[in-house]
C-alpha cells in the first residue's frame, strides 16, 4: 500500500529535512507530491486544499499548522501523523485523539544530538573550559594554570541528571565511559530503575547541593515550570553549572541571572525564557556562561537522521505494522 501522503511544516523545514535519498525513498513509500508543502492548514492555498482532501497521512515537522477539528473535517481520510522531530503538542490536537489518528515522532532521532551537545557541555564545564578560555583571552601571557584550575577536571565529579526523558537516558548511557558519578531525580522513575541505569535516584534538592554539574532533560508540562528556582539554584555548590537543554521555562530565569552574575555559579544555555533574550541581557556577555540559540537538536546533516526515522516508520504504517516508536495522548502530561 502506498499511502496518500501530504508534507505539512514550517517553512524552509522540507528543503533541509529531506536530501536526496530521503526524497526517493519517500516517492517510493508514498502518493505524494514533495515539492507542495503546507504551511497553512486552516486557509490553505488549493492544491494544498485538495491533497488534504485525499490525504491519509501528514508528514509534519517543526512548524506544523495545528490539526484543529476544522482542519481534521477537510481531511476526512486522514487517519496518521508522522512527525520528523520530537514534540507532537504544537500541532497534534485533542481533534486527532478523538478521532484515532495514529501518530509517531522521531524523538528518538532528535534526542541523540541533544545529548550529544549535552555531554560535551559536562565535560567542558567539569574541565572549566570556558572561565579558562576567557581568562586567557584577557591574559595574553603565561600563568599558572594548574593552580587557577585546581579542582577542575572530569575524575571523580558527580553529575545531577534532573528528568529521565529521552535525552536524559540518552546522557546518562554516554556519561558511563567517565569516572564520574551520576545522580537522577525524575518522579516517575523507581530506584530499581535507575540503578538499573547505573545511577542513584536522590531528590531533587539533594541532587542540586550534592552536584558539579546539573543538566535539565525534564519536559515543560505546567508540573515542571521554574522546577530549577531560586532555591535549588542556592543549593548549588559554588562553582558548579547548571545545563539547560530542555526547555527555558524549567528555570527560574531571573534567580538564575542573579547566580550567574555573581560569578557564583556557571551555565549552558541552549534555551531560555523568553527564548530569544533581549538585546541588552547579561546572558550574551558573562564570561562564566555559554549562550547559545536552541541549536543542541538536530541541524545540518542530523535532520536527515530525523527524516530517515520518520520514512522508516511510514513504511510500518505502509506494511500495516503498528509503529515502533508510537505518541500516546495519556503520555502526553509527563512528555515533551
Amino acid at each position: 500500500m502506498r499511502p496518500a501522503l501530504l508534507l505539512a511544516m514550517g517553512p524552509g523545514i522540507a528543503e533541509r529535512l529531506l536530501g536526496p535519498s530521503q526524497r526517493a525513498r519517500l516517492a517510493r513509500l508514498a502518493r505524494t507530491d514533495d515539492r507542495l508543502v503546507a504551511h497553512d492548514l486552516a486557509a490553505p492555498e488549493p492544491a494544498v486544499a485538495a491533497a488534504l482532501a485525499t490525504a491519509e497521512v501528514l508528514l509534519t515537522c517543526w512548524g506544523a499548522p495545528p490539526l484543529t477539528a476544522r482542519v481534521l473535517a477537510a481531511a476526512p481520510r486522514l487517519r496518521a501523523v508522522v512527525h520528523a522531530a520530537g514534540s507532537v503538542k504544537g500541532h497534534v490536537t485533542d481533534a486527532c485523539w478523538d478521532r484515532g489518528v495514529v501518530v509517531s515522532s522521531a524523538a528518538a532521532a532528535n534526542a541523540r544530538p541533544v545529548a550529544e551537545y549535552t555531554l560535551a557541555a559536562i565535560l567542558f564545564a567539569n574541565k572549566r573550559v570556558l572561565p579558562a578560555a576567557h581568562r586567557y583571552r584577557t591574559l595574553r601571557t603565561r600563568h599558572d594554570w594548574l593552580r587557577e584550575l585546581d579542582g577542575a577536571g572530569n575524575h571523580d565529579r558527580t553529575v545531577g541528571i534532573v528528568g529521565a526523558s529521552r535525552i536524559g537516558r540518552r546522557v546518562i548511557e554516554l556519561l558511563r565511559p567517565f569516572a564520574l558519578r551520576v545522580v537522577l531525580h525524575d518522579p516517575f522513575v523507581t530506584a530499581q530503575e535507575a540503578a538499573r541505569w547505573g545511577v542513584r535516584k536522590v531528590a531533587l534538592a539533594e541532587l542540586c547541593a550534592g552536584s558539579d554539574v546539573v543538566s535539565v532533560h525534564a519536559p515543560e508540562v505546567p508540573a515542571t515550570r521554574h522546577l530549577i528556582g531560586a532555591r535549588e539554584l542556592a543549593l548549588m555548590p559554588d562553582g558548579a553549572t547548571l545545563v539547560n537543554t530542555s526547555r527555558g521555562s524549567l528555570v527560574d530565569g531571573a534567580a538564575l541571572l542573579a547566580e550567574l552574575s555573581s560569578g557564583r555559579l556557571g551555565a549552558v544555555l541552549d534555551v531560555t525564557e523568553p527564548e530569544l533574550p533581549p538585546a541588552d541581557s547579561p546572558l550574551y556577555d558573562l564570561p562564566n556562561v555559554l549562550l547559545t540559540p536552541h541549536i543542541a537538536g538536530s541541524l545540518g546533516t542530523e535532520l536527515h537522521r530525523m527524516a530517515d526515522h520518520a520514512l522508516d516508520e511510514l513504511e510500518r504504517y505502509a506494511a500495516g505494522r503498528p509503529f515502533a516508536d508510537p505518541v500516546r495522548r495519556e503520555g502526553l502530561d509527563h512528555s515533551a
